[in-house]
């Protein structure tokens, strides 16, 4: 029987009637984003790809089942690298998401007992995990306040010349390495900026591009300044420490990656702007009004907030207690929490606790436990040893000349790896345990070996899929960006430039700042 609610009824007479909160107002639903169907997931599995790279995993599976019944290879370290290569090319061919794909992984090591439960479970309670979560709520704080887009956008002002512009761009970013973690998360704090500066330049689509290219390329390129700028820099630190006992600080690795930082980001921005302009429209002026950033949702101008001041503080007496942790001992993990707990406090922060935690990316954080127990089982198997004298034995053959060769083609390897890697902590976790191994073999110093291919990492620019920023920035309904064919050109240039960049770095300044290439 279908009966009249009261209120309905009432609605039938004339004159005013009050709703009361017994009958809350309807609320829109929402409908879920579609999920891909059985179909569509084997679809993907069963490309020609991936059934080709299906074909040399078996492969791969068949060698490493011979050498096991052998007894060159312990039945641990069998069944470790059965896992290993799965999760490869899992992350490179399958549409599964790389969280699930490591997450698989770890519980597979515990089902077949190569990692004890706690051990994989403890990953996900490690220092560099709450690191990242006392970061990202200081850097919820940080953009909740306004101050990285009033000072981007106060800097940005400054420019009379496209080529200020970029440069300025340049620096406003590379500090901003210090106040976002991760990537994604400074890309999504930049694109409001690029897109009123889009607005304002609509009429100089030339620049528009060129600004679309700079903003990705400085974002990668100079996250390599900081231990927090890439979730693969506090995997590949973790592994180091695991494996040589070398502990990578805060204040040692801005030590040497700020100067490549710098070095790499203006020489990409100046590459774009060449590249993507002539000779005419670099030499026209340009003058960024104020009110092109009131798109940002921010104050761009007059002094400070409170609160902003009150983030500002927080936020360099953490960095400073991250840099000078040597003296007084406190752990990096421990200051996160503290400056989180400060930059959300009632009357103090600029945000809430709840609302900073709900932008974490668990995903994240979870891929990079997993990660890390996959890295610990290739160690404590044996596993790495043995994938690393496969992969490189042949290079100590060589002679003198094995260090360098080592070098060259370690870098290259990982500069390149993108292209079959999509994650930037999965190809830290895939090849750093193998290069740790290999290094001391050679006479290359481990930690300088894993720093550096961590630092070639960081070059992902060749395909709009390559990394987060580059497709956030890339041209749609939306974002006046760039086209395939003009990240293609960009990685064609910046490639060869940028290994060539990487072993300088790492044979003659490296070594001056306190990171030998050479074992002794």
């Amino acid at each position: 029987m279908d009966v009249t609610h009261p209120t309905d009824r009432l609605l039938e007479h004339a004159g005013p009637v009050t709703m009361y909160a017994t009958r809350p107002p309807a609320r829109p639903v929402v409908p879920p984003p579609p999920r891909r169907s059985l179909r569509d997931t084997i679809g993907g599995v069963l490309s020609p790809w991936a059934a080709a790279g299906l074909v040399v995993v078996t492969v791969a599976g068949v060698f490493v089942g011979r050498a096991g019944w052998s007894g060159e290879l312990s039945a641990d370290a069998v069944v470790t690298l059965l896992v290993f290569l799965f999760a490869v090319w899992a992350w490179i061919f399958s549409p599964l998401d790389d969280t699930y794909v490591a997450l698989g992984g770890g519980a597979a090591l515990v089902v077949f007992g190569i990692l004890d439960a706690n051990t994989f479970a403890g990953t996900l309670g490690s220092g560099v995990i709450w690191l990242l979560i006392g970061a990202f709520v200081i850097a919820a704080a940080v953009t909740a306040s306004g101050l990285s887009a009033r000072l981007s956008a106060r800097v940005v002002r400054r420019a009379r010349t496209p080529r200020q512009l970029v440069h300025l761009i340049t620096a406003a970013l590379l500090l901003t390495t210090f106040a976002i973690p991760a990537t994604s998360g400074r890309a999504a704090l930049a694109l409001p900026i690029f897109l009123a500066l889009a607005a304002v330049l609509r009429d100089r689509p030339r620049l528009v591009l060129c600004l679309a290219l700079v903003f990705p390329l400085v974002i990668l390129f100079s996250a390599v300044g900081s231990l927090l700028g890439a979730g693969a820099h506090l995997i590949t630190a973790e592994i180091v420490s695991a494996a040589t006992g070398t502990t990578i600080g805060f204040l040692h690795w801005a030590v040497l990656g700020v100067p490549l930082a710098i070095v790499w980001s203006h020489l990409a921005a100046e590459a774009a702007l060449w590249t993507m302009t002539d000779h005419d429209e670099r030499a026209r002026r340009l003058c960024v009004p104020a009110s092109a950033f009131e798109s940002t949702g921010a104050p761009t101008s007059g002094p400070l907030t409170v609160a902003q001041r009150r983030v500002l503080i927080i936020l360099g007496v953490v960095v400073a207690l991250w840099c000078s942790e040597p003296w007084h001992g406190i752990d990096p993990a421990i200051v996160a929490v503290l400056g989180a707990l400060a930059a959300s406090a009632p009357a103090v922060g600029a945000t809430t606790l709840g609302a900073a935690l709900k932008t974490i990316p668990w995903t994240l954080l979870l891929f990079m436990a997993a990660t890390l127990a996959l890295g610990m089982a290739l160690d404590s198997s044996g596993a790495a040893e043995w994938l690393a004298d496969q992969a490189f034995g042949s290079i100590a053959e060589t002679g003198p000349r094995a260090a360098m060769v080592f070098v060259v083609v370690s870098a290259t390897v990982s500069l390149l790896a993108h292209l079959v890697v999509q994650s930037r902590s999965a190809r830290s976790a895939v090849l750093i345990p193998i290069i740790v191994v290999t290094a001391p073999v050679v006479g290359v110093n481990p930690v300088a070996a894993a720093f550096l291919s961590t630092a070639a990492a960081g070059f992902c620019i060749t395909l709009t899929s390559s990394a987060k920023p580059v497709a956030m920035f890339a041209v749609s309904a939306d974002v006046p960006g760039y086209q395939p064919r003009h990240l293609l050109r960009m990685s064609a240039f910046l490639a060869p430039v940028s290994l060539a960049l990487l072993i300088v770095f790492a044979c003659w300044v490296w070594p001056h700042l306190g990171l030998p290439l050479l074992s002794s």
